[in-house]
């Protein structure tokens, strides 16, 4: 079937349901931002391959929005389709829930997957549909009925992730979460976020592409701690090893009775954000709610001082990497061959024969010239294209070790430059900088200081329509939070151990998209009569690219930011280089 054979067969489905419109988001029964193969239906249904986006299908139209980071490449690959792509962010388009109680009359029913949608999300658009008098009902998993060929779902074996790396025991960090429990008077504990699942049990697995994690819930009580999940994954060494730390093992789909049988006399905790709607409807009646944000997904934010001593080394490792990678390109540029799809090979062939990989973090971004300007840009067999010895090339990409998820973007002369292309890379640069740059008082949040990065980018009119950073997994989701940079406010303190990336960026369709992406860790600067004031270490580790600099752009305290970040940059990996590799990261790392 094509796209519009898809959309007309679940049209069908949806006149049998006595649905007038259906809701397909992104995410797993887990609200994960990367899912399996199993869980892509809005992919399928859309033809659209970005990480983030949402359909809305009624008897006459088809709508997908998407946000800044996919408005160019949705346009390509909806073309054809009778997809109508709304640009969310620019001025005028309306969210989906808002489209939906503009367009569909009253007594019209809204249909979508339970399993997919979060309990957040659903009681925002009761809200909101009831106003118009628009009714919900949760659906089954309708595309499961039309998509014959749909993949299986994820399976992957399970390992322990030693306590060397990690810091701290299961056992003890399970402790930790009931005593917060305890302080504020809950008895039991719903987790549904694989992330928060594999920190929390220091177990990983492999059933999403890139991301160390394994389909599951827990529940946890005072007393009671149990993981649901497919057994097939584990075998006696895991089950030996969760019995020590006092975790039982049930079956995937267990939790359902499970959450039906809790005590009503009880107060549950949840993330109502990273719980789907088929577990909270599972919760009996009575039994009272309070929705917060995940305590582990607190807890794991903040670094511990062995995760950071092996995130040290994870960097310098990803740092070599990353050299030998640039020094091949631009020493054979113009010499042999190249297109998007091989050189992100080569670069991941690199980092593979590095001590402790286990692969990406992500799909890298390969991205030539124009293509870059799309910000989740994918090369393809179909898509891709050859690199030239002029212009940019961009490679965002990260690597998964066992001590540690990496996360770096650097835009790389091939050639000749334009005056523009010079100053927009300049304007990038300066605003990493300024934003590592920063020392800020404790109670400040990412919000606060997102402006610092892109002020040297709106002094020329000029803007991206992304955040300027998140934080990181630690062996985990490459996008952690629940830190970050940007316009969109949060309340989110910055504390110290925090991971956090910094990657301002600047995207012109038609000609060339430039990101400088750095990972920072949260430090303590000093304390005065004023409070405790902190500010940003740097720990990636790889040469900025001086060619595409205008020096005279730059103020002195820039540059000299820039002289002892390279000048770090060449202690930390020239021991682990020689011959011409180590020759190149000397000059890359040059004073200017």
């Amino acid at each position: 079937m094509n796209i519009n054979e898809r959309i007309s067969k679940l049209r069908d489905l949806m006149k049998e349901k006595g649905l007038d419109a259906f809701i397909i988001p992104s995410s797993d029964n887990h609200l994960s931002e990367y899912v399996g193969n199993y869980f892509k239906c809005r992919e399928w249904i859309s033809g659209f391959t970005g990480s983030a986006g949402t359909v809305v299908i009624t008897d006459k139209e088809a709508h997908l929005w998407v946000d800044g980071r996919y408005h160019i490449q949705a346009d390509k690959q909806t073309k054809g389709t009778e997809y109508i792509v709304e640009k969310w962010g620019v001025p005028g388009v309306d969210n989906f829930s808002c489209w939906i109680s503009k367009n569909l009359k009253k007594d019209d029913i809204v249909g979508f997957n339970g399993k997919v949608i979060s309990y957040k999300t659903f009681e925002e658009l009761k809200e909101k549909f009831e106003a118009k008098g628009i009714k919900i009902k949760v659906q089954d998993d309708l595309i499961d009925k039309i998509w014959k060929d749909r993949p299986s779902m994820p399976c992957s074996k399970l390992f322990i992730h030693d306590v060397k790396y990690s810091g701290k025991a299961a056992k003890e960090k399970i402790q930790e979460v009931r005593e917060r429990l305890k302080e504020e008077g809950l008895t039991d504990y719903l987790l549904a976020s694989l992330d928060d699942i594999a920190w929390l049990l220091n177990l990983r697995g492999d059933d999403v592409p890139h991301n160390p994690v394994f389909l599951s819930y827990l529940l946890m009580s005072m007393d009671n701690c149990t993981l649901y999940i497919d057994k097939r994954k584990i075998d006696d060494t895991i089950i030996n090893y969760l019995k020590e730390n006092g975790v039982d093992v049930k079956d995937y789909d267990d939790i359902k009775n499970d959450l039906e049988t809790l005590n009503k006399d009880g107060k549950i905790t949840f993330d109502g954000a990273k719980t789907n709607v088929w577990l909270e409807e599972s919760i009996p009646d009575g039994l009272k709610i309070k929705d917060r944000r995940n305590i582990t997904t607190e807890l794991k934010a903040i670094k511990n001082k062995v995760e950071l001593e092996n995130l040290e080394n994870c960097q310098v490792k990803d740092g070599v990497a990353m050299v030998k990678f640039i020094y091949w390109l631009t020493s054979n540029i113009g010499k042999i061959p190249m297109d998007e799809l091989l050189v992100s090979d080569k670069l991941e062939e690199i980092r593979r024969s590095m001590d402790k990989n286990l692969g990406i973090s992500f799909d890298s971004i390969s991205a030539y010239g124009a293509n870059a300007a799309m910000m989740h840009y994918k090369a393809t067999e179909e898509n891709k294209t050859n690199l030239e010895p002029r212009s940019f090339y961009l490679i965002d990409s990260g690597g998964q070790y066992l001590d540690g998820t990496t996360d770096i973007t650097r835009t790389i002369v091939l050639g000749d430059l334009t005056e523009e292309e010079k100053m927009d890379f300049t304007s990038v640069l300066k605003g990493n900088i300024d934003l590592s740059l920063a020392v800020f008082l404790y109670g400040t949040t990412g919000s606060n200081l997102d402006v610092l990065a892109r002020k040297p980018i709106w002094e020329r009119g000029l803007d991206y329509r992304c955040g300027t950073g998140h934080g990181v997994g630690f062996l985990l989701n490459v996008h952690e939070g629940p830190q970050s940079f940007s316009m969109i406010p949060n309340t989110v303190k910055l504390e110290e151990g925090m991971v956090i990336t910094n990657e301002p960026g600047i995207y012109k369709e038609g000609r060339h998209g430039i990101r400088t992406e750095n990972m920072l860790v949260v430090r303590k600067h000093n304390e005065t009569e004023f409070g405790t004031f902190l500010e940003f270490e740097p720990i990636t580790y790889c040469p900025i690219d001086l060619r595409g600099i205008k020096v005279n752009m730059l103020t002195d305290e820039e540059k000299n930011w820039l002289n002892e970040y390279h000048s770090i940059v060449y202690k930390k990996l020239s021991s682990h280089l020689d011959g011409q590799e180590l020759d190149w990261l000397k000059e890359a790392t040059r004073g200017i």
